[in-house]
């Protein structure tokens, strides 16, 4: 806490020190503890030994303290004259400070809105920061080429990790192999599986798939032609494979910026 002695305010509004502390204690309510304190012995031993003081001019009482408040207050409860002077141009600072803050307001509220906008939009960058730094960022369209299996094989992966809430395949050629895919997503994420031909085999793997994992839902549905994810409700992904051939020719992906509800309710 930055503070001032009572000595040394002595000398600045020109008056004695014994008279600072008598305007104290007659004026007690003016000076609550925030405003002015007594140091303590310990305090006032390091003050000493900080400045290498051997005395303290022979006073017998430990020194005030008086906090920026305490300070201006003195200059209204003193009669010196620069005390005088000091209560006068306090006044006038703080009215001159208010008249700019009320002639302001409006551009203050600004400043606060693109400061709070600022802070919103540094807390977006680190966590894209931190996704660049990690790997994590999910490209929102490419082409993966014959033999860029692991690639490939990592994108969709990731897709699925990223669900919160929910996952729809729309895949016309399934197996046990997409069904592996799916064994990464987050506990509580549904899965759904929507393909033309459901075959005994298919079945069965889905039935083993359950037996270890969170159940996955599969129907017969044979209105696709493409392949489609959609997560948690809301992003769609389109595929220019099946994810049973990631990696074995060029093919394209997208993240579609479409209205997904459309989709959601023919499904």
């Amino acid at each position: 806490m930055q503070v001032m002695l009572d000595i040394d305010l002595a000398e600045f509004y020109q008056v004695e020190t014994r008279i600072i502390n008598q305007v104290v204690k007659r004026n007690k309510e003016r000076f609550p503890q925030s405003f002015n304190f007594i140091l303590t012995n310990q305090e006032l031993s390091n003050l000493k030994s900080q400045f290498v003081i051997s005395s303290w001019g022979g006073r017998r009482t430990n020194p005030y303290a008086f906090t920026e408040a305490g300070v201006a207050m003195l200059s209204a409860v003193l009669r010196s004259s620069i005390a005088i002077k000091m209560s006068v141009l306090i006044i006038e600072a703080f009215v001159a400070m208010r008249h700019f803050i009320s002639e302001n307001a409006a551009i203050f509220q600004r400043l606060s809105t693109v400061e709070v906008k600022q802070i919103e939009a540094d807390k977006k960058f680190d966590i894209i920061f931190k996704a660049m730094e990690n790997d994590q960022l999910i490209p929102k369209q490419g082409v993966l080429f014959e033999g860029q299996v692991f690639d490939a094989h990592k994108f969709v992966s990731d897709i699925v990790r990223s669900a919160e809430k929910s996952i729809i395949l729309i895949d016309n050629y399934v197996d046990d192999t997409v069904l592996t895919l799916f064994s990464k997503r987050k506990q509580g994420v549904t899965l759904r599986i929507l393909t033309k031909n459901l075959s005994k085999q298919l079945q069965l793997d889905t039935q083993k798939f359950n037996e270890q994992f969170p159940p996955a839902e599969i129907k017969e549905f044979n209105h696709s032609h493409d392949r489609f994810m959609i997560i948690d409700d809301r992003d769609l992904y389109h595929f220019g494979a099946s994810l049973k051939d990631l990696g074995k020719k060029w093919f394209g992906f997208s993240k579609m910026d479409i209205e997904v509800t459309k989709m959601l309710a023919r499904i």
